[in-house]
């Protein structure tokens, strides 16, 4: 068992600030969260043009279908302001 060093917050925020000393000996990484980033599976039909385009889009730019639904919800999301 790998057990992590343990300070106050006032001085992790301080050796944080101050960007001398390596932090992620006080970080637990093996049960880190990132709060609203969990994932939520959602089911989607779209037309079969639709998904042969996306498609062609992804293999040209090297990502998956998945990916590139994601890509671009999420940039339409972020124009929006709403990301």
């Amino acid at each position: 068992m790998n057990k992590k060093k343990t300070i106050s917050a006032e001085e992790f925020d301080r050796i944080f600030d101050e960007g001398r000393e390596d932090i992620t000996q006080y970080l637990d990484l093996e049960n880190i969260r990132r709060p609203g980033r969990e994932p939520k599976r959602v089911n989607v039909d779209f037309p079969a043009w639709m998904v042969n385009a996306m498609d062609r889009e992804a293999d040209r730019i090297g990502i998956t279908r998945q990916a590139f639904i994601k890509v671009v919800v999420a940039e339409r999301l972020g124009a929006l302001g709403r990301a």
